[in-house]
């Protein structure tokens, strides 16, 4: 039965869609434009002609509102000197107003934590500002304190990283300081330049500052950024001072409320109805810079169809008489190039209950082929499908080897992954409430992010098998009597 309706998946109904919203005519789908909202509808109206009933008061939009923040510097006085912003420091738009008044500053190498190197240790650093250098020590060996080998550690390669850190041990505000403060504004003009997405500006973030090293050199007087570098190269330790100065920073936003729309198609199971199955994929995209367009066909047109096209299988077995025995909820969300806004929104107020929700099977980019396997389409990276649940692996695996035979592919999977690809989409936000999660993902390739990235260069065929394997998943997943069970929490 189930290879019955997963052969409607097809090749030429996955291009026919593409070829629609990956067109110039969508204008990069960026959300909250014009080309945002054409998708939706688009969707919607594919979800309508398969008979899938909207969910929701004639509608199968979850509207959500965001806050455009506009760009601009904060205001940085320290000893009653008032530093200029875009040029002895940056900070990209989207942090919460508020003022944050501290009187000291405690420098704390590289921010770095982790067992063998730890420049938190000892520190009180709750609601304190904290100055931090970019990437890592190394001995005179060129041996990383952090990596224990030539090779740099995530907390180089993985720009995020101290921030988390920082972060989650509630650091008041995090100066980073950087070597060459008009190159870096350089390689991020786009970014400072363009307006941030928020969902909610009432939650106050932790401003993040990048300051030149002539301001950090001004902050720490003697004991300058070099003498310190050398000092932790030579002991292997890390060097916290405190600094006594009276620093105010201050947030001002200008905000323009608008909104962004996920689209919701839901099919109704049977006699396990009110457990849930969901499957998701974004399909906004960068939109356009002035002539040049992003369509953004892999990233993630190619998951969008792929959703588009296992609705309609559903919705035509559920018309057969063959409907899945949990209910489905298949999802496009919006705003995932913006911070996994849509998704995140979702989560906080889903339609259906969290508890009842079963697992996400997430698709981004699959229509492509990366350089690791040139020459051979048939593969998949897999990631998450066992973080959360044995269970929901083996059946993975099992459909695989039933149905598609296809290059199982874990690298990404490894939680000492560089890229960090398992918080970068959509399903992360499920997972982080305890619901099994796998993300379906071709690798990156030299057109991600370009204007490049066009529907010609699509491998149909082989996303054609990848999304037959995701729909006979979740088959299985929606018509088993027992619900997978949730035995594992890697972080």
């Amino acid at each position: 039965m189930a290879v019955h309706y997963a052969n409607t998946v097809t090749a030429a109904g996955m291009s026919k869609n593409l070829h629609v919203i990956a067109s110039d005519e969508y204008e990069g789908r960026e959300t909250g434009k014009k080309g945002q909202k054409m998708a939706a509808e688009y969707i919607s109206a594919r979800f309508k002609a398969a008979g899938i009933p909207p969910y929701k008061e004639n509608t199968y939009y979850q509207e959500y509102p965001l806050n455009m923040v506009m760009p601009g510097p904060a205001e940085i006085t320290i000893d009653s000197k008032k530093y200029t912003g875009n040029k002895d420091y940056y900070n990209f738009p989207g942090l919460s107003e508020q003022t944050i008044e501290t009187k000291d500053i405690l420098f704390l190498g590289y921010g770095i934590d982790q067992e063998n190197y730890s420049d938190y240790k000892g520190a009180d650093v709750k609601g304190k500002t904290v100055m931090i250098l970019p990437g890592e020590p190394y001995s005179k060996d060129s041996i990383s304190y952090a990596s224990g080998k030539k090779t740099a550690s995530l907390w180089s390669t993985y720009g995020r990283l101290k921030i988390e850190t920082a972060r989650e041990k509630g650091v008041g505000a995090l100066l980073i300081v950087v070597d060459n403060i008009e190159k870096e504004m350089l390689n991020n003009k786009k970014r400072l330049e363009a307006p941030s997405l928020k969902l909610d500006l009432d939650k106050k973030e932790m401003p993040v500052i990048y300051i030149s090293r002539e301001m950090a050199n001004e902050i720490l007087k003697k004991k300058t950024i070099d003498k310190t570098k050398k000092k932790i190269s030579k002991t292997g330790k890390s060097q916290q001072t405190v600094v006594k100065k009276d620093i105010v920073i201050a947030m001002r936003n200008t905000v323009q409320k608008i909104d962004a729309e996920n689209v919701l198609g839901y099919i109704e199971g049977t006699d396990l109805k009110n457990e849930l199955v969901v499957v998701t994929a974004h399909y906004d995209h960068l939109g356009k810079d002035g002539n040049i367009v992003f369509n953004g066909a892999d990233d993630d047109g190619s998951g969008t169809v792929a959703v588009i096209e296992m609705a309609q299988a559903f919705a035509k077995a559920k018309r057969e008489g063959h409907g899945p025995r949990r209910s489905m909820l298949f999802m496009t969300v919006s705003g995932e190039e913006k911070g996994l806004l849509g998704s995140s929104y979702y989560t906080e107020h889903p339609v259906y209950p969290l508890a009842s929700t079963v697992c996400d099977l997430n698709i981004d980019m699959i229509g492509r082929v990366d350089e690791k396997h040139t020459g051979n389409p048939n593969y998949i990276y897999l990631i998450g499908s066992d973080k959360l649940s044995s269970e929901l692996h083996a059946i993975s695996e099992k459909s695989n080897k039933t149905y598609e035979n296809l290059e199982l592919d874990y690298t990404y999977n490894d939680e000492k992954d560089k890229n960090r690809f398992y918080y970068r989409s959509d399903h992360y936000n499920f997972a982080k409430n305890g619901i099994p999660v796998i993300f379906y993902f071709n690798g990156v390739h030299a057109d991600y992010h370009k204007e490049t990235d066009e529907v010609e260069k699509i491998d149909f065929n082989k996303m054609e098998k990848i999304t037959r394997l995701v729909f006979f998943t979740a088959w299985e997943v929606a018509n088993r009597t027992d619900r997978i069970v949730v035995d594992s929490n890697k972080k």
